[in-house]
């Protein structure tokens, strides 16, 4: 049975890393597991509670490896705590990432230099064995479970997986990174002058372009702050060649979302409204692939 959230608040409070907690609360946000707030002796902490969720490929030993490279990498902020199914994190005194940053013609290519310290620094900090993230596998392995599971997508699952198929066929071969893979504005958050990424929930080494497209989808970047990205990343001018593989990542990235929150309508029991969600995503990823085409 699960624990209600006073259980979990009296839990949090409880946690060995804790001396005299003065309060704990519930933080908003958290689509796979509940974030509460405690603070305890004069700084404040986040206690992250969540179990493995086999269908989406968390798996919490792997959250962790990543959270304390990303940690070590000046990145992330400090693991303090973990145990089976929680882990406590500082608080870092920041807002998540918002349209209005990006006016500020400093923000793309701080946002190009933050994935390739993703990519390159806490790849190189990062100690044991690390999950794999193709999205094109991930979508394979949605469309299976969405079909075994009567959801109520089957009817479009065929024609969006030839369109998966197409997508990573134009893209082909990239570099192998360590990726974030889940770059929603909750999760870029700017303080001080510089941001942070938290929740390394789906981290694995996959494409760079995956997150490349996905900041940009997630974000709601324009063309040209797209264009920006893309050449501040690379340190050169975008080709024709990369702007269509990028694109058509980008496009995936949007499914992904998509067949995301399809599985979470039939498994989560959090209270967030994921058929909207869905249909939300499943736009955007049209939107996406209709501009893609006509390329």
């Amino acid at each position: 049975m699960p624990e209600t959230l006073q259980q979990l608040l009296d839990r949090a409070a409880a946690l060995p890393c804790f001396t005299a907690p003065t309060r704990v609360a519930p933080l908003e946000g958290g689509k796979t597991n509940l974030n509460l707030l405690v603070e305890d002796g004069g700084a404040r902490f986040v206690v992250r509670f969540g179990a493995d969720i086999p269908e989406h490929g968390i798996l919490r030993w792997n959250e962790l490896a990543v959270s304390r490279a990303a940690e070590a990498a000046g990145i992330g902020p400090a693991v303090r705590h973990a145990a089976p199914g929680v882990m406590v994190v500082d608080f870092v005194e920041a807002r998540p990432l918002t349209s209005g940053d990006r006016a500020d013609p400093a923000t793309i290519p701080a946002l190009a230099d933050l994935l390739r310290r993703v990519h390159h620094d806490v790849f190189a900090r990062l100690d044991g064995p690390v999950l794999s993230f193709w999205v094109f596998h991930i979508l394979r392995d949605y469309a299976r479970r969405l079909s075994a599971n009567d959801s109520a997508h089957i009817a479009i699952l065929p024609g969006l997986m030839d369109q998966a198929a197409a997508l990573e066929a134009a893209i082909g071969p990239t570099p192998t990174v360590l990726g974030h893979n889940d770059l929603l504005p909750g999760n870029i958050l700017k303080g001080d002058g510089r941001f942070w990424l938290i929740d390394w929930e789906y981290a694995g080494l996959g494409s760079p372009l995956f997150d490349l497209g996905g900041i940009a989808s997630n974000n709601g970047f324009t063309g040209a702050e797209e264009l920006a990205l893309l050449a501040a990343y690379h340190g050169q001018p975008v080709s024709d060649a990369l702007w269509r593989q990028y694109t058509a990542m980008k496009c995936a990235s949007l499914l992904r979302e998509t067949l995301w929150s399809m599985v979470s309508e039939l498994t989560s029991a959090l209270d967030f409204d994921y058929g909207a969600y869905t249909a939300e995503n499943l736009a955007a990823f049209r939107a996406a692939y209709h501009a893609y085409q006509s390329l």
